[in-house]
């Protein structure tokens, strides 16, 4: 199928080519802001094999996609890939809108300052953990914009095993170090729901 005389797969791909390139920038920043943070005192709460894992998986996930609608021969539905890029835009406008909102405490890492107030304005007004929230979105509709649906079910599957143990971490440490179970504990995690 083509789009403007392009292709879809090419099309395709050069949507995951940006998302990749979106992930590598999120990266650097993510590493300035964990010099900051651990600068005023931040304690890593999550192990390198657990990073490590997360990192893997990810860069796994962006290959997954685009080689499935290539090897596979998935087709294009102009209608689904619509509606799945409307959602991954929607799931990246509420990441940018946590990371914003987070400024320098945003990280791929858990790292956590001692006494300092969780955050719980912007997205987190409503809801614990709107990143990944937007993150869950993501591995469900990138695939699903070009018909990978093996990728979109296995990436949701992964993702969930490691979100789990990445939350509990994360929970764990914020609870420990700061006000986070008084501020967001009666949000709900990943709707808006109160308790």
């Amino acid at each position: 199928m083509t789009f403007f005389g392009l292709d879809s797969r090419a099309l395709y791909l050069a949507l995951v080519a940006l998302v990749a390139a979106e992930r590598l920038v999120e990266l650097v920043l993510s590493k300035r802001h964990a010099a900051r943070t651990l600068a005023r005192g931040g304690q890593l709460a999550d192990s390198r094999a657990a990073y490590a894992a997360m990192v893997a998986f990810h860069t796994l996930f962006l290959a997954a996609a685009p080689l499935e609608v290539v090897a596979a021969g998935r087709p294009c539905r102009p209608l689904q890939a619509a509606l799945m890029t409307a959602l991954l835009a929607g799931s990246m406008a509420l990441r940018y809108w946590a990371i914003a909102t987070l400024g320098e405490r945003w990280n791929t890492r858990v790292i956590v300052v001692p006494g300092e107030a969780a955050i719980d304005r912007g997205p987190y007004r409503f809801l614990r953990h709107p990143n990944y929230v937007a993150v869950v979105i993501e591995m469900f509709a990138l695939p699903l914009v070009h018909g990978a649906w093996v990728t979109a079910l296995a990436a949701s599957a992964g993702n969930a095993l490691l979100l789990a143990h990445r939350i509990r971490t994360e929970e764990r440490a914020l609870s420990e170090a700061t006000d986070y179970a008084t501020r967001l504990g009666g949000l709900g995690r990943f709707l808006p729901t109160r308790r």
